[in-house]
């Protein structure tokens, strides 16, 4: 897979993939859903306020008598993300997708402890970018979830974009861990975890995915770089996957990939009884569309 067009094709008519869509009221949303509709993306239930979502249909062209759509009025975008995710644990609906609600409302929602649709294990976002200018689609973990992942989580986070890798053909991913240096420093505990998950591969702890760190983000995609700084590594200057050290170093590289280099993205939420699309209230239709794309592909 070359580029994030390419999660758009092959799936055929897969009508038995249903998305619960929180705050369908607004027009990117439905915009999103009527394209899903034309790849045959499968079926979706539509939570929010139904007099809105009437009106923004209209305006966007979508038929909600479409046999595929389902509408569920809910009066609060909390009724909303309550209702979707119970129907999601309920087996009614295989993905959750965030629509026009706050991340905070509608994780809340997916994190409660009696009627929420966590697994037991972290949750962690993976997400993937077509980036002007690098050879390959290149994936990111974790940008919006773990604020200060210790090794434990890492370990998880890792595996979890794994997982994500493996539904887009990469067998073996190649996973840089990052951080500002490529010597392990005790003053600097990003360092420490990366040399734990790199030993962690080195005997067979994670499965089948090549790990090296700790990795500067320079030495992790540009192979000249890796030659100047003589890092001799099957992962630099070739690297599949990121696993960012803290939410607030994975959030600064996700967005200035977005708005500065232009780059084009998917983003999931894995870990969870089922896949879920979070993306920012700001993206755009097409993006919302690749990460509705990839999650429909983790469950394939």
């Amino acid at each position: 897979m070359e580029k994030l067009d390419d999660l758009l094709h092959h799936f055929g008519n897969n009508t038995r993939f249903s998305t619960a869509v929180v705050q369908a009221a607004d027009s990117i949303v439905l915009s999103t859903v009527k394209r899903a509709l034309q790849l045959n993306l499968g079926t979706y239930r539509l939570y929010g306020n139904l007099v809105e979502i009437k009106e923004i249909a209209e305006e966007a062209g979508l038929d909600l008598n479409d046999s595929r759509l389902d509408v569920i009025h809910a009066p609060s975008a909390q009724d909303a993300a309550e209702q979707a995710v119970k129907d999601v644990r309920l087996g009614h609906a295989g993905i959750l997708m965030k629509g026009s609600i706050q991340t905070a409302d509608f994780l809340k929602a997916v994190l409660n402890k009696q009627n929420g649709i966590r697994s037991g294990k972290f949750l962690s976002h993976t997400a993937l970018f077509e980036l002007p200018g690098y050879e390959k689609l290149l994936f990111l973990t974790d940008s919006a979830i773990n604020i200060t992942p210790g090794l434990e989580e890492k370990t998880v986070i890792l595996e979890n974009a794994v997982k994500v890798a493996n539904s887009v053909g990469i067998k073996k991913p190649k996973i840089a861990v990052l951080a500002a240096i490529e010597s392990v420093n005790p003053t600097m505990p990003a360092t420490i975890d990366a040399a734990c998950l790199t030993q962690m591969q080195n005997r067979g702890q994670l499965g089948n995915c090549l790990v090296d760190g700790p990795m500067a983000f320079d030495v992790a995609v540009s192979k000249e770089a890796a030659a100047q700084k003589k890092v001799a590594s099957h992962v630099a200057g070739d690297a599949d996957i990121l696993l960012a050290p803290t939410l607030e170093a994975g959030n600064s590289l996700y967005k200035s990939f977005v708005y500065f280099a232009k780059a084009k993205v998917a983003g999931i939420i894995s870990g969870a009884q089922a896949p879920i699309v979070l993306v920012s209230r700001s993206d755009s239709a097409e993006n919302r569309l690749y990460s509705l794309a990839l999650a429909i592909r983790t469950t394939i």
